[in-house]
């Protein structure tokens, strides 16, 4: 291999290897997003359920049966 062509063999190695680890560096960023926002899903499912919970304790008449309700006063 002449020298010209080495150069273009070192040349495209380092380009891979840049490339490389800018890829690296970028999935290990998404990697922290995704686990940031499995812990806020997470969170905002435990709040859902409390806030639920709490609904359903305080306020137990406002989810009637549709079988209880009478008819509107024109039947």
């Amino acid at each position: 291999m002449d020298h010209m062509q080495e150069n273009d063999v070192g040349a495209r190695l380092t380009e891979l290897e840049t490339r490389a680890a800018f890829q690296d560096d970028t999935v290990a960023r998404l990697n922290d997003v995704i686990v940031a926002q499995e812990q806020r899903i997470a969170r905002l499912e435990r709040e859902f359920a409390q806030l639920k919970s709490q609904l359903d304790t305080l306020a137990p008449s406002l989810i009637a049966d549709a079988r209880d309700e009478k008819p509107p006063p024109h039947y």
